[in-house]
């Protein structure tokens, strides 16, 4: 860039209906992979979709047998845990429909492993992970601090301290960026809540203020005539009820809020069989290495697979200039230091035993859980080996 630039990401909350769909879904995969004891066979491919006062699961399973009921009482869990106890969707009172049936042998025959190292990716595709400097998390600042806002009126609301506030919400950051590529302030903030009819909007601005505040860097928090709260005047019709929600239509949201480009997958409803999430996690899991190792500054991988086969098709690299080798000096280092096969990347990062749930909102990147088990394409333990490469 010639100038100074503005880039704005949106993040939104665990109430909304896309992310109540997520949620179900993971949660199956979650249960399916939780009842086996033989995880690696286990096969998901999870859609749910909400509207008022109905949840429609659909898709495709294979392993240990779970009935309809165990099915609907993850889902009213989930929906419960959210804060959904609204006329129009209550995690009590929803109709709740499952059409889940038994996986494709055609998909099956490609994907299995006929031994432990050989197998198949199961679908293709081309999946994208991306580092930066931006933050301790080493993710793009915009879409880090939309979830930080985001998660945190979310535990305002759940500790029963922001009276009015409903689940449903959405926020949306907008940073000043140097000719260098680094964020240097915040020119706005959009959140839009549901909230109860009494609920006005300086008492919504009371609330999010000191969210924002603690979240930003004190000389980022912009005036407070940038600060737009529910802009179209009130926000009480949401949710299910307001919109109707899909599983896999927040993959921006979910990654890397546009700042760098997606291969189209979505993740949420997925085992770790399917490469649009384990490919997007390990590739992730490289870019952050790199940055960690300091070998760039800025890094996306993209790697693509096809469907059955074991190695991935192609290793992309770009470090747009900031990289202390030439990028394919990096895809080299890469490949003698990553498994990047189907299998390679469920045992490097334990894919087998990782809570899905957790990931279904406020972003699959730049979170850490209180079980290493978790987030673990978080780690930067193969930041050492990089380096010891190039010596």
């Amino acid at each position: 860039m010639s100038s100074n630039y503005l880039f704005t990401s949106e993040s939104v909350s665990e109430g909304h209906p896309d992310k109540i769909c997520d949620q179900i879904s993971d949660a199956v995969v979650d249960l399916y992979l939780n009842k086996s004891d033989q995880k690696e066979q286990v096969r998901v491919a999870c859609e749910t979709m909400v509207t008022t006062n109905k949840v429609i699961i659909a898709g495709e399973v294979r392993g240990p047998d779970i009935s309809n009921e165990e099915i609907e009482n993850i889902t009213r869990e989930v929906v419960k845990n959210i804060g959904y106890e609204q006329k129009n969707f209550h995690w009590k009172n929803f109709e709740f429909n499952c059409f889940l049936h038994a996986q494709s042998d055609d998909i099956a025959q490609g994907v299995d492993a006929n031994n432990t190292r050989t197998e198949g990716a199961g679908d293709q595709g081309i999946m994208f992970g991306y580092a930066c400097t931006e933050t301790k998390e080493f993710m793009p600042a915009p879409i880090h601090y939309s979830h930080l806002i985001l998660s945190d009126l979310a535990k305002l609301r759940k500790s029963g301290n922001a009276e009015g506030i409903l689940p449903d919400s959405k926020s949306q950051v907008t940073l000043l960026y140097n000719q260098d590529n680094k964020p240097i302030g915040c020119d706005n903030i959009v959140v839009s809540t549901q909230h109860e009819a009494h609920l006005t909007k300086d008492k919504i601005f009371d609330y999010l203020y000191p969210i924002i505040k603690e979240t930003l860097p004190d000389e980022w928090v912009p005036p407070e005539e940038k600060i737009f709260i529910n802009p179209t005047g009130k926000f009480e019709i949401g949710g299910p009820d307001g919109d109707a929600g899909l599983t896999g239509r927040k993959i921006i949201v979910d990654t890397y809020g546009g700042s760098c480009p997606h291969g189209g997958g979505a993740f949420s409803g997925k085992d770790p069989s399917k490469v649009d999430r384990s490919a997007a996690y390990v590739a992730r899991y490289v870019a952050k290495n790199i940055v960690y190792a300091g070998i760039a500054e800025r890094c996306t991988i993209q790697l693509a697979y096809a469907i059955g086969m074991v190695e991935p098709l192609s290793v992309y690299v770009n470090t747009y200039g900031t990289g202390k080798l030439n990028d394919l000096e990096i895809r080299d280092l890469i490949n003698k230091t990553f498994d990047l096969t189907p299998r390679g990347i469920r045992d490097m990062l334990n894919l087998s035993n990782v809570n899905y749930l957790s990931t279904a909102a406020y972003g699959h990147f730049g979170r850490e859980s209180e079980s290493s088990k978790y987030f673990t394409w978080e780690k930067t333990d193969r930041a050492k080996s990089i380096l010891e490469s190039l010596n």
